[in-house]
């Protein structure tokens, strides 16, 4: 007797954590451990581990959608991963230029409230990725999020940004000076990429407790 059934898969949590994306997202933070210890005496290996942490970013998007292995716990740690290492990166740079202390305060501040505000706002909205922002919601977050291009060259030049002010401050050659003049208007394009976020992820959250508030209450 024949059937037309097709066979279900049954995925476990273990296989969740061993997905490619995710070992790529484990290398990644990995890596980006080991430019922390490298960070305060060996510019160079630092730039290198860094540098592969932030270069596999591309990879563990690209090996999700090839096998279909996009999951939520990715996402997150993807998410997770990159403000962690822009976190500690930037505090660093705090050791090396202290006199710009508030500056950096303020930069790590922005960048964490605003991912975090937008991944609520998206995950409360039932979506179901962070990345999923239409024109609608704002035409300069739709193109940072489904442009996998602009997304990836954004990302780059914003690290490569800080990386270039922490080369620059070991005399690395004239690396960092010069890496940091070209970076800057795309580092500056996402710290006002940023501020949308932040703002657009506020009216999200404030028109469904506007709506919430607004239901007559039961009796």
């Amino acid at each position: 007797m024949s059937s037309n059934s097709k066979s279900s898969t049954t995925v476990s949590i273990k296989d969740v954590f061993f997905f490619i994306p995710n070992l790529i997202g484990y290398f990644r933070v990995l890596t980006a451990i080991a430019s922390f210890v490298t960070m305060k005496n060996h510019p160079y290996y630092t730039f290198i581990l860094y540098g592969i942490s932030g270069f596999l970013d591309a990879f563990d998007g690209y090996a999700a959608r090839k096998y279909n292995q996009g999951t939520r716990y990715g996402a997150v740690l993807d998410m997770v991963t990159d403000r962690c290492a822009t976190s500690s990166l930037i505090c660093y740079l705090c050791v090396i230029y202290p006199q710009y202390c508030f500056i950096w305060q303020l930069l790590v501040s922005l960048d964490l409230a605003s991912h975090y505000m937008h991944m609520y706002a998206m995950m409360s909205t039932g979506s179901a990725s962070h990345k999923n922002v239409g024109k609608e919601q704002s035409r300069i977050l739709s193109l940072y999020y489904t442009n996998r291009k602009v997304l990836f060259v954004v990302c780059l030049v914003n690290e490569l940004f800080y990386v270039a002010l922490y080369l620059h401050s070991f005399q690395f050659f004239w690396l960092g000076t010069v890496l940091a003049w070209l970076s800057v208007p795309i580092w500056a394009f996402k710290q006002f990429a940023n501020l949308v976020q932040l703002k657009a992820a506020a009216i999200i959250l404030a028109s469904m407790d506007a709506a919430e508030k607004s239901k007559p209450k039961n009796a």
